[in-house]
């Protein structure tokens, strides 16, 4: 669960200061109200966003939508998130693709884990909206989007 939901005013400031950005992102999570939380507030900030709620329907979104960004979900039904990222990484389309983990997970060995399977990075829920963002637009700029 997300720490705080956006609230109307919060995402008038976002849309307010938004250019015309370009750059896509998939979100894979599992959980419906997460996704269409972080898909509306990334939206109100100017980004192209996508959801899938399926691990196996995001791995095949990812090679149609071509996101300049993934974020996902570590547990999950059918297929982990530590599946998902190694099977975009082993992928020519979606190999480059930064994918930042998000998790109610604790474990050192998980932060590990997903690193180890190609992560950039790891967050942990709850965080806040505007917190992804700040994320979101940091891993961006340092893949020069």
């Amino acid at each position: 669960m997300l720490a705080d939901k956006p609230n109307t005013s919060n995402m008038t400031k976002v849309s307010e200061k938004k250019k015309t950005i370009s750059t896509k992102v998939l979100v894979i999570d599992d959980e419906p109200e997460i996704t269409d939380i972080i898909e509306t507030f990334l939206e109100s900030a100017g980004y192209e966003v996508k959801s899938e709620n399926s691990s196996v329907i995001g791995i095949e979104r990812s090679k149609t939508f071509l996101p300049d960004l993934i974020l996902l979900d570590i547990m999950m039904p059918f297929m982990d998130g530590y599946e998902v990222c190694k099977e975009l990484k082993k992928d020519v389309k979606t190999s480059k693709i930064p994918v930042i983990f998000l998790t109610g997970k604790d474990a050192r060995s998980d932060e590990g884990r997903s690193f180890q399977v190609g992560g950039d990075l790891f967050i942990k829920k709850p965080f806040s909206c505007e917190r992804l963002l700040e994320i979101v637009k940091m891993v961006l700029l340092s893949m020069n989007k």
